[in-house]
């Protein structure tokens, strides 16, 4: 398969927040520049992809996050489309990534609580992260651009705290109803034809990796439903685990005594 053909651009769902979600970048980036305590809005939004990462896995990178926005509906007409390297994918990559954000974002936090009580510590505070905000957005764009939209989102930190805090809610057992993946109706109803990977901006492959209940259990899946949209046979959903046992029986159950589900 030619690497041109390994993204399709077309048929992407798109909710109107996802759309524009964008739009903070340049409130945050690029107006925290002359007014710092802008990136104090960072903070709640950290705080929220937390709270939505424990409950639902990597939902916000692929419905609400801003820099996901940029990537997919700014960069990606121009993207040159191509495969994402393996060492971008990479465990290495992604907890090397995760531990040197968190060390200089620690790093700076600790010099800037020195400064509690002064009237510039609010404004100080927010310039950390506004800078941090500028340093993914350059960066992500520059791969946007060069190798493909979501390649940035392959090892981003703050991805991999919401995997981190998504393995929290599963220990838990806390997200089994807020936990919603990819799920298809019957896995003999798959035609194998690709289409859910060809789409996918994170180049998962759900088709190949329906487990026993019917479901894509990939923790790097951003949850954007593309696949379910674009899914040929219209079989794709998305559902939790509850509801997904509570089918599975009753098609079992249907089955068994003759019936059709």
């Amino acid at each position: 398969m030619g690497s041109n053909l390994h993204y399709i651009r077309k048929n992407r769902f798109s909710p109107r927040l996802r759309k524009y979600a964008w739009i903070f970048i340049l409130l945050v980036a690029l107006g925290g520049l002359w007014h710092p305590r802008l990136g104090l809005l960072v903070i709640p939004v950290m705080l929220a992809l937390g709270i939505l990462g424990f409950l639902n896995g990597k939902y916000w990178c692929g419905n609400l996050c801003p820099h996901g926005s940029l990537f997919d509906y700014v960069i990606m007409p121009v993207s040159r489309n191509k495969k994402i390297p393996g060492f971008l994918r990479s465990k290495a990559m992604v907890f090397f990534a995760f531990f040197w954000f968190m060390f200089m974002l620690g790093q700076r936090l600790i010099r800037v609580s020195a400064t509690f009580g002064a009237a510039s510590f609010l404004d100080s505070l927010g310039f950390i992260f506004v800078m941090n905000y500028l340093v993914v957005t350059v960066s992500g764009s520059a791969l946007a651009f060069y190798v493909r939209p979501r390649a940035w989102c392959s090892f981003c930190p703050m991805g991999t705290f919401q995997v981190l805090m998504y393995k929290l809610g599963k220990l838990l057992r806390l997200n089994r109803v807020t936990d919603k993946k990819v799920t298809v109706s019957a896995t003999e109803a798959c035609r194998k034809c690709g289409k859910c990977s060809l789409v996918c901006p994170m180049q998962l492959e759900p088709y190949r990796g329906f487990g026993d209940n019917n479901r894509f259990d990939n923790e790097m899946c951003i949850r954007c439903a593309t696949c379910a949209v674009n899914c040929p046979a219209g079989i794709l959903s998305f559902d939790n685990e509850r509801r997904q046992s509570g089918t599975g029986a009753l098609r079992a159950a249907s089955k068994n005594s003759g019936g059709i589900y």
